[in-house]
């Protein structure tokens, strides 16, 4: 029998109930899909601690009033410069748990502001059932 992993904020799986359909790693972390959207990540790392919490997938359109809902809301900056799409509930912010619930009851209730379809990636397996191209003889 496989070892079940021990997610991080594990109250978080609890609170999207039916909504959550997935928990992939990335990033080296933990991805929680709701249908094909990807909705929040978990991270707690030993490493950049301020960026541990709760990511939520948004963009910058929804920025601003999401930050009226989360006035702890933070931009990401372990990528590089802010702003970016993604958006911390940091770990150490004095309303963390009240925020995290709170966000998660946006998804359970569908809220547009939370939650991106992720880019398809490229293969690099070639495509099936392709005959190889032709070189011209000379």
């Amino acid at each position: 029998m496989r070892k079940r992993k021990i997610l991080p904020y594990e109250f978080v799986v609890d609170l999207l109930g039916e909504k959550l359909t997935a928990v992939k790693s990335m990033f080296g972390c933990e991805a929680l899909y709701s249908g094909s959207k990807i909705v929040l990540i978990m991270r707690k790392k030993d490493t950049h601690t301020d960026s541990n919490g709760i990511w939520l997938a948004t963009s910058h359109e929804h920025h601003e009033s999401l930050r009226k809902i989360f006035p702890n809301m933070t931009d990401l900056t372990l990528f590089g410069s802010p702003p970016t799409n993604w958006q911390v509930l940091q770990e150490t912010s004095p309303d963390f748990e009240a925020a995290v619930e709170r966000a998660c009851e946006l998804i359970v209730n569908n809220d547009p502001r939370i939650g991106k379809i992720p880019k398809q990636r490229k293969s690099t397996a070639p495509p099936k059932n392709r005959k190889p191209k032709q070189r011209n003889k000379k």
